[in-house]
């Protein structure tokens, strides 16, 4: 039992080290604004909200992956390896592949012009606009700003 109660504790570990990625944190942002306006806006089914939290978990599994294949292929060796550029190449492509498919499942999701009008007339009122400002510009601070989230491995990128 405690080396399966261990194995979560790796595995925070493993999601705390994805999160000094700066497209993790992309990620991240983009799922918070969109599960913000599902919620607030659109009445999904549960079949819409499944395909939504999926979409979102795959991006950040991906992403995951991507950073544990990095860290190892560093820890291999820091020399010019053709096999190791190409394995971290694939794994960046694979989350490429995941995101541009998620952002055509957002569009098939959300595309609705009465749902933009609605989003427009809600964010008209300006106490509105400046929280939907001040929320953009919180997130590309977590994103964008050095030393908020990062550590030594992020200045090594």
């Amino acid at each position: 039992m405690r080396k399966f109660l261990k194995s979560f504790v790796y595995a925070w570990h493993g999601i705390k080290e994805a999160c000094k990625q700066r497209n993790f944190r992309v990620h991240i942002c983009a799922m918070a604004f969109v599960i913000f306006f599902a919620a607030r806006f659109y009445g999904f089914s549960a079949e819409k909200w499944a395909i939504l939290l999926l979409t979102c978990a795959g991006a950040l599994a991906l992403e995951t992956v991507n950073t544990g294949l990095e860290r190892l292929a560093d820890k291999v060796t820091e020399e010019h390896s053709h096999r190791i550029r190409v394995a971290k190449d694939c794994a960046a492509g694979a989350v490429l592949i995941w995101a541009v498919f998620a952002v055509a499942i957002g569009f098939l999701l959300f595309w609705d012009i009465d749902k933009f009008r609605l989003i427009r007339q809600y964010f008209s009122e300006y106490s509105r606009l400046a929280m939907l400002i001040l929320s953009v510009a919180g997130a590309w601070s977590f994103v964008f700003v050095p030393g908020l989230i990062s550590d030594k491995s992020d200045k090594n990128k």
